[in-house]
């Protein structure tokens, strides 16, 4: 099932849950009237579902029996499916994007954390924003991004993926001048705060593909293209830490709750690659599809498509 937040194009003010379907999306009539769950409310659907308080089998069954409203997409606005608290996120978690940079102490020794916040998300065609008084390199990166649905801490590997609600595309925006820092020695570190959490540094969406619909998120092909240009082309089968890796390292942190987000990082062939002053070492794809290098980082103007296989296509413009 792929869930998705929407308004309609009359009533944009409204926002509903709802199935994305071939031709529209199908609106979640849900039987909740307790105060538990209020208009939109992904996060509150994905809590009571895990509770056993919402049947989504029984929401497929009524779409499918064309009991449930549905709306063309000329009607309706996708948003991001959901505005997550927080946002988990693992740096240089794949072979091929550690190879093509400049590498901190830590990079793929263990994943690099840094988070990011609900104010940072933007929805399926929403700007990114270009702002030249915070960055001048700002980067665009495909990434897997799982849903936690089952809440737990120090989780165990084996029993990880039981804690997964779903998974969706979230691009990991990113200010390269302000992430990349040098000392004197020519020794590289990281400042994650300014470099990762900004306003529309975390674009979301379209939807939410529930986890039965992705038995393997290891053997997921992510692509990014701007202007139409093939600039990555990579598969979660290349990351250094899975999925169950991640959410096991991130619950020793934190108590995993329905809603957090955990990003899982990008493969190679970022705008970063192609930037030699910032340690950039770009590498031809080595799965066959042809890459195209980054002449620049986004620019305004600029069309960011991020594609996962199995979940769809993320659509930004940069502004």
């Amino acid at each position: 099932m792929k869930l998705v937040r929407f308004s309609k194009k009359n009533d944009p003010n409204t926002i509903f849950l709802g199935v994305q379907l071939m031709d529209g999306v199908a609106q979640i009539h849900l039987p909740v009237d307790d105060g538990l769950l209020y208009s939109g409310d992904m996060a509150g659907l994905i809590k009571l579902s895990n509770e056993g308080k919402i049947d989504l089998r029984a929401i497929q069954k009524d779409i499918v029996s064309n009991t449930q409203k549905t709306y063309p997409w000329e009607e309706v606005r996708l948003l991001a499916p959901m505005i997550p608290s927080t946002i988990l996120c693992s740096g240089s978690n794949y072979h091929s994007h550690n190879k093509e940079k400049a590498n901190a102490p830590l990079s793929g020794k263990e994943p690099e954390f840094f988070v990011k916040t609900g104010d940072c998300v933007v929805g399926p065609n929403e700007s990114i924003i270009f702002d030249a008084l915070l960055t001048e390199k700002l980067d665009s990166e495909t990434e897997l991004a799982i849903v936690i649905g089952k809440p737990g801490r120090h989780i165990p590997v084996e029993s990880a993926l039981d804690h997964v609600f779903g998974y969706t595309i979230v691009n990991d925006v990113t200010a390269r001048d302000r992430q990349v820092r040098f000392k004197p020695d020519g020794s590289t570190w990281y400042e994650l705060g300014r470099g990762k959490a900004f306003d529309s540094s975390a674009p979301l969406g379209p939807c939410i593909v529930t986890s039965d619909e992705i038995r393997d998120p290891q053997n997921l092909h992510l692509r990014t293209r701007i202007n139409g240009e093939l600039r990555q082309s990579g598969n979660t089968k290349d990351m250094i830490w899975s999925c169950a890796e991640l959410v096991h390292f991130f619950s020793i942190n934190f108590t995993l709750r329905p809603g957090m987000v955990i990003i899982t990082g990008t493969p190679a062939g970022t705008a970063w690659s192609s930037d030699k002053s910032l340690g950039g070492n770009w590498i031809p794809s080595e799965d066959g599809e042809k890459l195209i290098p980054a002449k620049d980082y986004n620019r305004p103007g600029d069309i960011v498509e991020s594609e996962i296989e199995g979940i769809g296509v993320l659509i930004n413009p940069v502004a």
